[in-house]
């Protein structure tokens, strides 16, 4: 039986996110993106980007293993304005105290072994660590997994909506917030 394990990622993890993020993309969400969007997925522009977000102080980006493979991973860091303010610009008042799981994304291949649970537990251990009391994150309406992934954590929507602009389709996501005060469960 392979071990199941997460850690903080280092800039040498940087390729092997991007590996899975273009998998994950192209597997999970060809229809919620478009192949335009797709197509214009460049490996060592997506390296060179988790290599930034993994040097960027104040998140953390962590890969899940199983076993010796790189199976899925997550960002989090401290939660910007624009990203918890209500739609007409106002803060909630535990701003300072709110967390954002920006991403996690698990290689379908790898699905259902409890690797997601594991990143958002780890995730969500970090930020208690920073300070943060409550996280917040995004998921496409569309998207039935993330939307049940994130609610059998106890997230739920907060009625806040945005719209993306793929430049091929459009794509209406939820807020969605929690505790951080997360446990697995065997």
């Amino acid at each position: 039986m392979s071990t199941a394990a997460v850690h903080l990622a280092t800039v040498a993890d940087a390729a092997e996110i991007a590996r899975i993020q273009q998998v994950t993309w192209r597997a999970a969400y060809a229809e919620l993106l478009g192949p335009a969007a797709l197509d214009t997925l460049d490996a060592d522009e997506l390296a060179r980007h988790w290599r930034e977000a993994i040097e960027h102080p104040g998140s953390d980006v962590y890969l899940a293993l199983e076993g010796e493979f790189a199976v899925g991973f997550c960002a989090a860091g401290q939660a910007p304005e624009e990203e918890i303010a209500a739609a007409d610009g106002t803060l909630p008042a535990d701003a300072a105290r709110t967390g954002l799981i920006s991403t996690v994304l698990v290689e379908p291949r790898w699905g259902r072994r409890g690797h997601g649970g594991r990143l958002l537990a780890a995730a969500a251990a970090g930020l208690r660590e920073r300070g943060a009391e409550r996280g917040v994150t995004w998921a496409a309406q569309s998207d039935p997994a993330s939307l049940a992934f994130f609610r059998g954590a106890g997230w739920h929507p907060d009625g806040t909506v945005r719209t993306l602009d793929t430049g091929e389709r459009t794509v209406r996501e939820l807020r969605l917030t929690g505790s951080l005060d997360l446990r697995l469960h065997d």
